[in-house]
């Protein structure tokens, strides 16, 4: 079955991403992380994501498309990226979210995907 690790991280953590300082420690975690699903055999698929300030956000009011420059809504926590894997229940998927490299305020989400066919 595929899950989606959702990975929410605060403001700092986009920032070490990007900061001359911070890149390697803020990477090596995450890279160590992706080699280790990959190595396992259950990864699917993933990505990053830009900072939330990068978004662009469309809902319909009365019909009407608005079209919003950034996030749906200002929180804490913000989705910095995802990675898909294929295992055989939530409990598995719940020790590899688990493995996710421990850094300040960062959020794992777990969530079933929708099956189909």
């Amino acid at each position: 079955m595929h899950y989606t690790l959702q990975v929410f991280e605060t403001a700092d953590g986009f920032d070490a991403r990007t900061d001359p300082a911070r890149p390697a420690s803020y990477w090596q975690g995450t890279m160590a992380y992706l080699q280790a699903l990959k190595e396992a055999g259950i990864f699917v698929s993933g990505a990053g994501l830009q900072p939330p300030s990068a978004a662009t956000t469309l809902r319909r009011n009365q019909g009407q498309l608005v079209v919003q420059d950034g996030p749906i809504a200002e929180t804490r926590e913000m989705l910095g990226g995802f990675f898909v894997i294929n295992v055989p229940d939530l409990d598995v998927a719940m020790q590899w979210a688990a493995r996710f490299p421990d850094r300040p305020g960062v959020v794992v989400e777990v969530r079933p995907n929708l099956a189909h066919d």
